[in-house]
């Protein structure tokens, strides 16, 4: 497929920062834009070499540096992430329901998940909430710098300054965890019944520290130059692996398989991505004549440090579930870990968008654009809680039928589709603060700089989710577990978004300065469609017998509600949404078969 761009920037020379907005672009002071472009108004296309399907290709970077991104090319690259994601989403049920199918809901597999706490800090320290927020920030300010003429390659030294570094980091701390994966699993599980059998786990999944550092990487150098297509598909490589495992050896190797498969996923995950990020480094930025070249750069360790303590403190409520879940019956773990895949959906396809802006931002502050990237964290923010807030609604209305639909076939019985479903209705209640969580801590380390807020935000969160487990464990179960993982977590929004009209020591605002009043009052009106529309899909899921049909018509339900009384709210999320959609397809026409 050829992407046919439709118009070009100059040939020559650093492209010119587009200028902050003035205040009067606003419909009201201090109310977020309504635009629903995604991407700034009136930036100049991005075009460049063909090849990549769906979305506009940006400019080589042996040619002119990186301009900003048009509002249409930030919604086909949201778009685009959306899909593979989506679809790695969906290869993740398949994996959910293979391994439901093959090992049920008992202590076999409650020790596999024990030991899946290790790719899932991996994933969130590595992949999704930490690493990158050092990385990107650091890759566009390379960026920034190689578009002004630096002497050498400043992206090639950032490479050559942490990639070594970071790969003998990520071998250690592997290595180390196949040495203590005993130890680690008494500490995570004490009550589990077959503590030998998570350990074998434990010592399999243990290699993804490897991989996933070296995929994460990979995924924020990319991003930050605008390629968004290999990182959005490594979920998909990632599950695909896990699912051939357990289908090939599950008949052997038992639940073990699985853990095997995680390592063979995560090599995976690299290897989708290197080739693209092969061709970016292979390629040269002008640079200004007679400027000293660039030494290598290692990463700031003061931000490092400061962004894998918010990420561990982010999956650590993981760790509070699992111990609490440890000492309740066999399947415990098992049925909080099916709700959890279920009810994260909607917050993972919200935060795509904010997945793309990120290095928007990034490049935005590197600029000196504070305006610009203050802007764009409002409208990332509207639209990616009404998107979690239509999932919410979706989820907490048909869960019976998700669950029956999902996963009641093979071991996994009807009174595991119960369980699974009741916890899923009170997981989905701490949707919204996961979004805002997830949108909100982009902006306090867009700037690359260290700040220990969000990781003190997050642990007034794990406070709230350990007082309320420990007391609603005994009477309510599984259910108070899930009750207290959304109280946690909408305690920690509600800091984070505090937060961002505060100062440092050093005066310096902590994150993108957002108005916080004007976006508490917007985000109350998709709330209040979301109740609406959960009430009235629930009734109509409810009154069909076959679980399909149910599911079907209770969410088509869900989502007309909820998008008329949406737009009747004046819900600028909404608007947003179906302007992004249309603004993604709009181009299509222009992309034609070779």
């Amino acid at each position: 497929m050829t992407v046919t761009p439709s118009r070009t920037p100059p040939a020559d020379g650093p492209p010119s920062v587009p200028p902050a907005r003035p205040p009067s672009t606003a419909s009201s002071p201090g109310t977020p834009k309504a635009s629903g472009a995604p991407g700034a108004q009136g930036a100049p296309e991005a075009p460049g070499p063909s090849g990549t399907p769906g979305l506009p290709a940006e400019p080589s970077p042996g040619g002119p540096e990186l301009p900003a991104p048009s509002r249409g090319f930030l919604a086909r690259a949201a778009l685009v992430t959306a899909g593979l994601s989506l679809a790695g989403s969906l290869l993740g049920l398949v994996r959910d329901q293979a391994l439901a199918r093959l090992f049920g809901a008992g202590s076999d597999t409650d020790a596999f998940l024990v030991a899946w706490t290790v790719p899932e800090f991996a994933a969130t320290l590595l992949i999704e909430d930490g690493l990158a927020f050092a990385l990107i920030p650091a890759f566009s300010a390379a960026l920034s710098r190689r578009a002004r003429g630096a002497g050498g390659d400043p992206v090639r030294a950032l490479v050559a300054g942490t990639l070594p570094r970071l790969s003998l980091a990520f071998a250690a701390v592997g290595a180390l965890l196949v040495l203590t994966a005993p130890q680690l699993v008494d500490v995570l599980a004490p009550g589990l019944p077959d503590a030998g059998l998570a350990v074998d786990c434990t010592r399999l999944t243990a290699t993804c520290v490897v991989s996933f550092g070296l995929a994460g990487y990979c995924s924020a150098a990319l991003r930050a130059h605008r390629r968004f297509v290999a990182p959005a598909a490594i979920y998909v490589a990632y599950n695909a692996g896990i699912i051939t495992g357990m289908l090939a050896l599950g008949g052997r190797w038992g639940v073990r398989a699985a853990a095997a498969g995680v390592a063979v996923g995560g090599c995976l995950m690299v290897a989708v991505q290197v080739p693209s990020l092969v061709r970016q480094l292979g390629r040269r930025g002008g640079q200004r004549a007679g400027a000293p070249a660039e030494e290598p750069r290692p990463l700031d360790t003061a931000l490092v440090a400061c962004v894998l303590l918010f990420a561990l403190c982010r999956q650590s409520q993981v760790l509070v579930e699992r111990f609490l879940a440890s000492q309740l019956p066999a399947g415990a773990i098992s049925h909080l870990n099916y709700a959890q895949k279920v009810a994260q959906m909607p917050m993972i396809l919200s935060l795509m968008l904010c997945t793309v802006t990120f290095p928007v931002v990034a490049r935005a502050l590197a600029d000196g654009d504070t305006e610009r990237a203050r802007d764009r964290v409002e409208r990332d923010v509207a639209l990616a809680a009404c998107v979690v807030l239509l999932g919410t609604a979706t989820v907490i209305a048909c869960a019976p039928q998700i669950i029956e639909v999902l996963f009641q076939r093979g071991a996994f019985t009807a009174r595991d589709t119960a369980a699974t479903a009741g916890v899923i209705r009170v997981y989905a209640l701490g949707l919204l603060g996961q979004t805002l969580v997830g949108a909100l801590t982009r902006s306090y380390f867009s700037a690359g700089r260290a700040t220990r807020y969000p990781g003190g935000a997050l642990s007034v969160g794990i406070a709230v989710t350990c007082v309320a487990g420990a007391l609603t464990v005994g009477p309510w179960g599984v259910y108070g577990i899930a009750a207290a993982n959304a109280a946690g977590i909408t305690a920690t929004a509600l800091v984070l978004l505090t937060g961002t009209r505060s100062t440092g020591r050093h005066g310096r605002p902590r994150a993108v300065p957002v108005r916080v009043r004007a976006l508490l009052r917007e985000l109350a009106r998709p709330v209040l469609a979301a109740v609406a529309a959960t009430v009235t899909g629930a009734l109509v899921a409810g009154r069909s017998g076959d679980p399909l049909a149910g599911l079907a018509a209770g969410a088509l339900t869900v989502t007309a509600v909820f998008v008329v009384l949406g737009r009747a709210l004046g819900a600028q999320g909404v608007d947003a949404a179906l302007s992004s959609v249309r603004s993604a397809f709009r181009r299509l026409p222009h992309v034609r078969s070779r």
